[in-house]
């Protein structure tokens, strides 16, 4: 990867990146990659310092089978 790739995919982690985030890899939950990826959007409506729920629910891998990338 190019030094340049490696800048565009530091920019976009924890970042806000909607095409990537809907489009998850195998074995990846669909929900975490979601909310990584498009994570303004998607935890806009969280006052600051708020935990989100969902990604608490998911903390320590507890992602339901159904949400996992196959």
């Amino acid at each position: 990867m190019s030094w340049l790739a490696s800048l565009g995919e530091a920019l976009t982690i924890g970042g806000n990146n909607p095409v990537k985030a809907a489009n998850p890899p195998r074995g990846e939950c669909r929900q975490c990659w979601e909310h990584a990826h498009d994570s303004r959007r998607v935890h806009a409506h969280l006052a600051p310092g708020e935990d989100c729920p969902a990604c608490v629910a998911h903390m320590g891998g507890r992602h339901p089978a159904h949400l996992i990338v196959t």
